[in-house]
């Protein structure tokens, strides 16, 4: 860790590398297609449709320098991310063509290997958050989210979906279980607010996530390891 943090949003401290991270049953699930993008448009819509990679291509690009805040308080800087603007999807393909209700504005994520989360509508519409391909002037490798993932850089980690190919419109929460327990899921995450997750002061939770980090990256990277030496063997 770089012992620079005043910077940071509250409570976080820097990283220099950025590791394959997330809640440890999601370490050795995989996505099951990286070549093709594919998102389904569910849930309170006129029209549930499927978008895919020629309907992306055909929004502006965007390249930007975000850093990426993690929950358990770890922060690596200066990531240099691709994409199109989640906002120019949903206006130019998402409303003409599946037609979300009037005040479908609570969105469910989920990713290929099962991660799930939600974010307010308000905050995907934001400049700076993306559908993500790139990452440092690079296709999207498998391990930070391969084909296609969320870029929110306002919000921690984990409602920045990886491996992204589904999402959900709705009117509420009603029935919306997340990935973690529910204390650990903020409705909206946002890092400079230090909204971590729900109920808990957030030094408790600092105090509860910190001595994890070692050890999480340690078994994300070796089931990537695993995961590719299965692959090429």
């Amino acid at each position: 860790m770089n012992s620079s943090n005043a910077d940071l949003p509250p409570g976080q401290r820097e990283r220099d590398s950025f590791p394959r991270f997330g809640l440890t049953q999601f370490a050795t699930r995989f996505p099951a297609q990286v070549d093709t993008i594919r998102l389904q448009i569910l849930g309170e819509v006129r029209v549930p449709i499927e978008i895919g990679l020629a309907e992306l291509q055909g929004l502006p690009r965007l390249e930007l320098i975000a850093d990426f805040h993690c929950v358990t308080t770890w922060t690596h800087k200066g990531l240099r991310w691709g994409g199109v603007r989640f906002r120019d999807f949903y206006q130019q393909l998402v409303l003409p063509k599946a037609g979300p209700v009037s005040g479908a504005d609570f969105v469910i994520l989920r990713g290929q290997d099962g991660a799930r989360s939600c974010m307010a509508l308000e905050d995907l519409l934001a400049d700076d958050v993306l559908l993500a391909d790139c990452l440092n002037g690079e296709a999207l490798r498998l391990d930070h989210g391969a084909p296609l993932r969320l870029l929110a850089p306002a919000h921690y980690g984990y409602k920045n979906i990886k491996h992204l190919d589904r999402i959900e419109f709705r009117r509420s929460s009603v029935g919306y279980r997340p990935s973690a327990y529910r204390f650990m899921e903020h409705p909206r995450a946002r890092a400079a607010a230090e909204e971590r997750g729900r109920w808990l002061p957030n030094w408790l939770l600092r105090l509860l996530c910190r001595p994890l980090i070692s050890p999480t990256v340690a078994r994300f990277e070796q089931a990537l390891r695993a995961h590719q030496e299965k692959a090429s063997g």
